[in-house]
């Protein structure tokens, strides 16, 4: 569906300026019934702002959004199961449902990389889309309720999604338990991460603790030298 891929290129990392498309996005926003009408507004003044931004401060504003901590990492499993092994079996298992629904990626890109989820998820009818979006329901609120401490238009997108998936959550209470956290994008913060990291990095043999990326995808995933997802007409349903 189209307002998977819609939302996925917006918060995939910035290539293109949007300006001559924003006729396209509004209509596509507009015709979604999934959608409030308060969501919808806040969308359409997203993608306004983000029309009227040059390229490269766009790219400078995501990076120090998306880029700084990893509380609000776009890597889905990294919200439950950190570098833990259980996040590796977690990425075989989606992978092969992508494979299931015919969509193939490279083999360095990362299935959990919340804009490359939503392009499987525009494989699927609205109904199992709806199914894979409750799944991750609480994790899409948790990254929308920072990006609203943060005054981030990014978070209308999450809202979009969540009312798509019409998941059962107390947002109010998530909002709150946010509120209560400390923020991981300050210098000190990300020196006190690096710090302990590399403690655990030198403190035996077991090497396998290297701190990764924090939430941009490789230089594969993203779309930066225009290697998008090939998507193919599935041969069968993901659920």
């Amino acid at each position: 569906m189209k307002i998977f891929k819609l939302i996925s290129l917006l918060l995939d990392y910035p290539e293109t300026e949007i300006g001559d498309d924003r006729a396209a996005i509004f209509e596509l926003i507009q015709a979604d019934d999934d959608i409030s009408a308060e969501t919808k507004i806040e969308m359409i003044d997203f993608v306004e702002q983000r029309a009227s931004m040059d390229l490269l401060d766009w790219q400078s504003d995501y990076d120090a959004l998306f880029e700084r901590g990893r509380n609000l990492s776009l890597l889905l499993f990294e919200h439950v199961h950190g570098e833990s092994r259980d996040r590796g079996q977690a990425m075989v298992d989606l992978m092969e449902q992508y494979k299931q629904a015919g969509l193939e990626i490279g083999a360095k890109e990362l299935p959990d990389y919340l804009p490359l989820f939503l392009e499987f998820l525009s494989t699927q009818d609205r109904e199992d889309a709806r199914a894979w979006l409750q799944d991750v329901s609480h994790i899409l609120a948790t990254l929308q309720s920072r990006l609203e401490q943060r005054d981030e238009g990014y978070a209308s997108l999450l809202a979009a999604l969540l009312e798509i998936s019409q998941a059962e959550l107390d947002l109010n209470e998530i909002r709150e338990n946010i509120a209560k956290e400390e923020r991981d994008d300050t210098n000190e913060a990300i020196d006190k991460v690096w710090e302990e990291e590399m403690v655990t990095f030198s403190g035996g043999p077991d090497q396998t603790n290297c701190p990764s990326s924090v939430s941009r995808p490789s230089e594969q995933q993203s779309r930066v030298n225009e290697m998008p997802v090939n998507i193919i007409q599935p041969t069968a349903q993901a659920r």
